[in-house]
């Protein structure tokens, strides 16, 4: 796993960051990237050089069943 802090300047880690194709003009999205070592990286697409959160693949994984399965359509 990786030894990527949660908090890291995400522009800082040289890594290449995807977005949805969803994601609308005005950039209101989140992007990915895979960490050496396996972590995946968040960060908010309208702020680049804040703060990127490391997740483990499993908390991912758990969290895109969770999406898949509509438990977080109420927030929309």
């Amino acid at each position: 796993m990786s030894s990527v802090p949660n908090g890291v300047r995400a522009s800082a880690l040289g890594v290449r960051w995807i977005k949805s194709s969803h994601s609308n003009a005005e950039g209101n999205c989140v992007e990915v990237a895979v960490l050496d070592g396996g972590g995946i990286a968040m960060r908010n697409s309208r702020d680049p050089d804040g703060p990127a959160l490391v997740y483990t693949p499993a908390e991912v994984a758990a969290f895109l069943a969770g999406a898949k399965g509509g438990e977080f359509d109420h927030l929309l």
